[in-house]
């Protein structure tokens, strides 16, 4: 499946159907007076988040959507059939933003969330109101209401309780590959993640979210590297993982490279909480990795998390560190009706699963 995180799309909602001029034509009625019917309202625009669905692919083939119009009112009083509402189904995570970007009209948190973004157009009136004692042959009527009409941009933050920044190649996907379900493609380049992955990790009796976005480099908020246009999906965690190369050049440049482009991207990820973990500890002594974290400390980490992604090793420590910024009961959890046990078997910590499984 192609990922698309952002879509332009053109809305219409309905016009009302215009009311009807008749007259009732009966056998020894003389005088039957007006009987057309009222215009039926037309259609509304109505968006829904519904679950199974991660990607705006679908916004690529069908951008215009246009609600049906209200039917035509009719004689013997009859008002016209109101038009059925357009229900637009996006993922969960997804935000309406005006054509210029610069208001949210909507944004979808909730699976089932609905929201009525475009009224159809009233239906017109028919002679038949319009009748009265001074004017008993009405030949007037209304062509009913236009239905309005706007382009929206559609934007998609992924939900996820915990975030996983660093540089290309700091060992992202193979750290979220040993931690939860996902199948991130694992690679010795720079950018081997291109879109954003998640995984539904167990830890302890607890199910949360991750969330894997491509590698910072120095500059992604001006759009160095693959730039900084997937920091959305990680806007709504509650915390970030900081995963920093033992094996790079300089961990510590590492850490302030990243949190600068954080604090240049703003939305206020520059003041979530951070967990710093020293990755690739398979590749290095534990003497250097404790300089190396005396370093970072040193440069402004609260604490430092060695762990291999590889083999394993440090990842309860860290997990146990996330745990401890879930709320009681997270996302994931609700849905499934789950929650926080006292005790929990440790092999818990990782679940087999099939890569293209959505946890939203």
């Amino acid at each position: 499946m192609h990922f698309l995180d952002q879509a332009k799309i053109f809305l219409k909602s309905g016009a009302g159907g215009p009311g009807a001029v008749s007259f009732r034509r009966e056998k020894y009625i003389e005088y039957g007076g007006p009987d057309g019917g009222n215009g039926g309202r037309g259609g509304d625009i109505v968006f829904e988040a519904v679950a199974g669905l991660n990607t705006l692919i679908d916004f690529r083939y069908a951008q215009h959507f246009k609600a049906a119009r209200g039917g035509h009112g009719m004689g013997r009083d009859r008002t016209g059939k109101g038009a059925d509402d357009l229900i637009v189904k996006v993922p969960v995570g997804t935000q309406v933003l005006s054509e210029d970007k610069e208001e949210i009209l909507a944004d979808f948190t909730k699976v089932g969330q609905r929201i009525t973004l475009l009224e159809g157009g009233m239906g017109g009136r028919g002679n038949a109101s319009y009748k009265s004692s001074t004017n008993r042959a009405p030949r007037q009527h209304q062509p009913g209401e236009p239905g309005e009409e706007m382009w929206v941009w559609l934007r998609l933050k992924l939900l996820a309780d915990v975030g996983l920044v660093g540089l290309p190649n700091a060992g992202k996907s193979t750290f979220i590959n040993q931690v939860s379900n996902a199948r991130a493609k694992v690679g010795d380049y720079a950018f081997t993640t291109l879109v954003p992955k998640l995984g539904v990790v167990r830890h302890k009796g607890r199910d949360f979210v991750l969330a894997d976005i491509p590698g910072l480099i120095e500059g992604a908020a001006e759009g160095a590297g693959i730039g900084d246009r997937f920091l959305g999906h990680i806007e709504r965690c509650r915390v970030l993982i900081h995963l920093i190369d033992i094996a790079g050049d300089d961990p510590a440049d590492a850490m302030r490279t990243v949190e600068s482009e954080l604090e240049a991207y703003g939305a206020g990820l520059e003041d979530k909480p951070r967990i710093v973990a020293l990755n690739k500890l398979d590749l290095a002594d534990g003497e250097l990795a404790d300089a190396f974290g005396e370093e970072l400390k040193a440069a402004g980490a609260d604490a430092v998390y060695p762990v291999s992604g590889a083999t394993g090793a440090g990842v309860e420590a860290l997990l146990d560190a996330v745990l401890g910024y879930l709320p009681e009961v997270t996302t994931l959890e609700s849905e499934s009706g789950g929650g926080a046990p006292e005790e929990s078997d440790p092999s818990d910590s990782e679940e087999e699963g099939d890569g293209t499984w959505s946890p939203i």
